[in-house]
């Protein structure tokens, strides 16, 4: 009986977290509503467990994280060129992202998991050309 209860407790716990991940999906567009070298949506409000889809709209394009803007405890991540890429963001903070061959063109994207919690580290990062421009108005997205 104990035995039951165990394996019942831990399905409907397994299934709660299962059911309340989200999934979103980000294009890597050579052109989009903001003009050339654009991720879509560039900003994403996820909660801590949400899967972030990196989807390769136009060839030529990948995701890194940028040094600096990935929260205390969560890992940087990079992937291939032309793959679509998927990752599951369990730590609370902001994520900034760029295309790494589109960097200077403004290619970048952020990401809030949960709580802000290293708002001024991440704003603080140094941008180079037009990917300063474009974090403005997404830094100005956050929920803080």
């Amino acid at each position: 009986m104990l035995t039951q209860r165990l394996a019942l407790t831990f399905a409907v716990v397994f299934l709660a977290n299962a059911v309340a991940a989200a999934s979103f999906d980000i294009h890597m567009k050579n052109k989009g509503a903001q003009g050339a070298m654009v991720f879509e949506p560039a900003f994403v409000q996820a909660a801590p467990g949400d899967t972030i889809n990196f989807i390769v709209d136009d060839k030529g394009h990948n995701v890194e994280s940028i040094v600096g803007m990935v929260p205390d405890g969560a890992e940087a991540f990079k992937s291939k060129l032309n793959q679509q890429f998927s990752i599951t963001l369990t730590v609370e903070g902001l994520y900034g992202v760029k295309c790494t061959p589109h960097y200077l063109l403004g290619m970048v994207a952020l990401i809030q998991v949960g709580a802000a919690s290293n708002y001024d580290a991440a704003a603080a990062v140094k941008q180079l050309g037009k990917a300063k421009t474009r974090f403005e108005p997404l830094f100005a997205q956050v929920v803080k």
